[in-house]
C-alpha cells in the first residue's frame, strides 16, 4: 500500500500547466465562497464559526502548495472581507463575544510558517536578518506570556504579532517572483479599493441593518459614530476605523502605481469614503506618503503622478460637497485646528503621560496576551487596551524584545531608505512610502498588529525584495 506521504508528494509533484494550476485554485476559492454562501442561507450561518476558518485553512494550504499567487490574493481578501461575514452571521444567528471567527485570516497567514521554518537557517546571509530580529523578540516575549498570562490570550497575542512578519518574510523569499507578486498587490488592492469604497458610502448612507447590530453590540459609539443613516463614521467591509483607515491609506497610494479604466471609479469611492472615515491619522499617513513619492521618483514620474492627483481631486471634490458628507468632513478637518480641545488627542496625550515612564522601566515586559496600566487609585497593574504602538511595545515585549523587534524594524527602515529603484520603479517608491507612513503612525497606534501590521511589514518586504530582484537582473545582464 501507497504511504500518505507518498501520496503527497506525488499530488505536489504532478505536472500542470500554470493555466491549469490557476483553475484548480480558482475551484477551490469558489468552492469556499459557495460553501459558505450554502451555509449561510441554508439555515447552518451558526456552523460557519467553525466551518469558515476550517476551510480557509484548507484552501489556504492547498494555494500556498499549488498556486502561490493566488494564495497571495486570497489572503489579502480574507483580512477585507472575513468582518463583514462575522457582522453577517451576527446578525442572523446573535452576538458571538468571543469572535472566533476573525482567527480566519491569521489562520490562513500562518501556513507561510512553513516558509520562516525553510528558510530561516541560511536567512540572515540572504538579508532576512531583520525579520530574524524582530521573530527573536515576539517569540522571546511569547515565553514570558507563557509564565504571566493563560494560554488562550497568550496564543491569540503571538497570532497578532507573529502573523505580519512571516508573511513580509514569505514575500521577501520569493523575490525572484517580484514582477508577479507587484502585479498581484496592485490588482488586490485596486479591487479592494472600488470594492470597500462602494460598500463604505453605502454604510454611510443607508447603515445596513447588520452594521448597526454590530454597533449597538460592541458600544464603539465613540470610536465609530451612532448607528443610524449618516452617523456612522465608515469601516466598511473592515473590523472597524483604523483598519479601514489603514487599508484605504495603502490602496489610495498604490493607485499611484496602477493603470487602467479602473483608477478613477475606484479612486472617486475610494477618497470619499476614507474621508467619511474621519481617520485623520492615516490621513496624514496618506499625505506623509504622497510627500514620499514625489520626492524618490524621477521628474516625469512626478509630472504623472501631479496630474493623476489633479484629476482624482476633480473627480472627488464635487462629491465632497454634497450634504450631508460635505458637513461631517468639514467638521473634522476643522478639528485640526483645534487638536487642544480635541478628546482623541488628550485621551493619547494622557496615555503618554501616564504611562510613558512606566512603559519605559519595563525591562522583562510583560508577554503576550495582556496589556498593563497603573491604576492611579490603587497603584495596581491593571489589563487594557492602549493606543500607541511604541509603548504597547514596550509593555508586552520589555527592554529585551522590543530591542529585538525594533531593531529588525530600524534595520528594515534604514536599508529600504537607500535603495534606487524607486527612481524608475514607482511601485517600490509607493511600497516605502506605505511601510514608513505605517511606522510612524506607530506614535498613536498599534499598527505593527493585525491588518495594519500586515502593511507595515509586508510593503517593506516587497520594496526588500524589489531590491534583491533588481541586484540580480543587473548582475546577470538582464538590465542595464
Amino acid at each position: 500500500m501507497i504511504s500518505q506521504s507518498l501520496l503527497f508528494n506525488s499530488f505536489l509533484q504532478t505536472p500542470f500547466s500554470p493555466r491549469q494550476r490557476s483553475l484548480q485554485g480558482w475551484i477551490f476559492i469558489l468552492g469556499f465562497i459557495l460553501l459558505s454562501l450554502t451555509c449561510y442561507f441554508a439555515g447552518a450561518a451558526g456552523m460557519l464559526r467553525l466551518i469558515y476558518p476550517a476551510t480557509a485553512l484548507i484552501v489556504a494550504i492547498f494555494l500556498y502548495l499549488r498556486h502561490p499567487i493566488l494564495y497571495i490574493g486570497f489572503t489579502w481578501w480574507m483580512w477585507f472581507l472575513t468582518p463583514l461575514v462575522a457582522r453577517l452571521i451576527d446578525y442572523k444567528v446573535g452576538w458571538d463575544a468571543t469572535r472566533q471567527i476573525l482567527i480566519s485570516p491569521y489562520l490562513v497567514v500562518f501556513v507561510t510558517i512553513a516558509t520562516f521554518l525553510r528558510h530561516f537557517p541560511q536567512a540572515s546571509r540572504q538579508g532576512g536578518l531583520p525579520f530574524i530580529l524582530a521573530f527573536i523578540g515576539v517569540f522571546y516575549s511569547f515565553l514570558v506570556g507563557l509564565i504571566y498570562n493563560s494560554p488562550v490570550p497568550v496564543a491569540r497575542g503571538l497570532l497578532d504579532w507573529l502573523s505580519p512578519i512571516i508573511f513580509a518574510f514569505h514575500l521577501f523569499t520569493n523575490w525572484r517572483d517580484y514582477p508577479t507578486y507587484r502585479q498581484n498587490l496592485q490588482r488586490t488592492f485596486l479591487f479592494c479599493v472600488l470594492v470597500t469604497g462602494a460598500y463604505g458610502i453605502y454604510q454611510f448612507v443607508v447603515a445596513p441593518e447588520w452594521d448597526r447590530y454590530w454597533l449597538i453590540q460592541s458600544k464603539l459609539f465613540t470610536s465609530s459614530g451612532n448607528p443610524v443613516p449618516f452617523g456612522m463614521r465608515v469601516w466598511s467591509t473592515l473590523h472597524s476605523v483604523g483598519p479601514f483607515g489603514a487599508v484605504m491609506q495603502t490602496g489610495l497610494l498604490l493607485l499611484f502605481t496602477a493603470s487602467g479604466p479602473l483608477i478613477f471609479p475606484a479612486s472617486a469611492v475610494g477618497y470619499v469614503s476614507f474621508l467619511l472615515a474621519q481617520a485623520r491619522t492615516n490621513w496624514g499617513g496618506w499625505l506623509l506618503g504622497v510627500i514620499i513619492i514625489m520626492g524618490s521618483v524621477k521628474a516625469k514620474i512626478q509630472m504623472r503622478l501631479i496630474a493623476i492627483v489633479v484629476i482624482m481631486a476633480l473627480c472627488v471634490i464635487p462629491l465632497t460637497t454634497i450634504e450631508p458628507i460635505s458637513e461631517v468632513i468639514s467638521a473634522r478637518l476643522e478639528s485640526f485646528a483645534n487638536l487642544d480641545k480635541d478628546t482623541s488627542f488628550k485621551d493619547r496625550s494622557g496615555s503618554y503621560d501616564r504611562n510613558l515612564g512606566l512603559a519605559l522601566s519595563n525591562v522583562l515586559g510583560n508577554g503576550l496576551g495582556n496589556i498593563w496600566k497603573v491604576n492611579e487609585k490603587t497603584g495596581q497593574i491593571e489589563v487594557f487596551v492602549i493606543d500607541s504602538g511604541i509603548l504597547d511595545m514596550f509593555f508586552t515585549l520589555g527592554w529585551f524584545g522590543a530591542s529585538f523587534y525594533l531593531g529588525g524594524l530600524i534595520l528594515i527602515l534604514f536599508s529600504v531608505m537607500q535603495y534606487d529603484e524607486a527612481r524608475f520603479d514607482s511601485f517600490v517608491s509607493a511600497a516605502r512610502a506605505i511601510g514608513i507612513s505605517s511606522c510612524a503612525q506607530l506614535i498613536i497606534g498599534s499598527g505593527m498588529l493585525s491588518v495594519s501590521g500586515m502593511i507595515l511589514w509586508g510593503f517593506l518586504a516587497m520594496a526588500m525584495s524589489a531590491h534583491k530582484y533588481y541586484q540580480h537582473e543587473k548582475i546577470t545582464g538582464n538590465r542595464l
